[in-house]
């Protein structure tokens, strides 16, 4: 298993539910920590309340987007080495690429099927010799 202990950063209750239904799926064991926005994301992570090994991160949020908290994080001490995966509804290619710009380890396009969502987890939390 590659993360143990992961922070879901996502302000639609829905689509928490079915990543963590997915998660739950692929790899029972990941402590998974959701947190409806980047602004309280980052107290928490600054207050070392949480300390993820991943940030999944949405950027379609209200206050402050998903990129404006990779802009924080990465200003970060201590921080800025957690890998952020983009976890969003978008596929454009500029927004993708501007994410990795900014810092972002990999970019997920939502699925619209349930089952897409953990045959894409599987890559994150799954080792090579797992997946089979």
């Amino acid at each position: 298993m590659r993360y143990r202990n992961i922070m879901l950063i996502d302000d639609d209750p829905d689509d928490q539910e079915i990543f963590l239904s997915a998660l739950a799926k692929v790899a029972d064991k990941v402590a998974c920590e959701t947190v409806d926005s980047g602004i309280d994301a980052l107290h928490r992570l600054q207050q070392n309340k949480v300390l993820p090994e991943c940030i999944f991160l949405d950027l379609n949020m209200p206050i402050m987007t998903g990129q404006e908290f990779l802009v924080e994080i990465k200003k970060l001490p201590g921080l800025k080495e957690i890998p952020v995966i983009i976890f969003s509804t978008t596929s454009h290619t500029k927004i993708i690429a501007s994410t990795r710009a900014l810092g972002a380890h990999d970019f997920i396009t939502k699925p619209d099927k349930f089952q897409d969502l953990i045959e894409i987890m599987k890559r994150f939390f799954l080792t090579p010799d797992q997946s089979h």
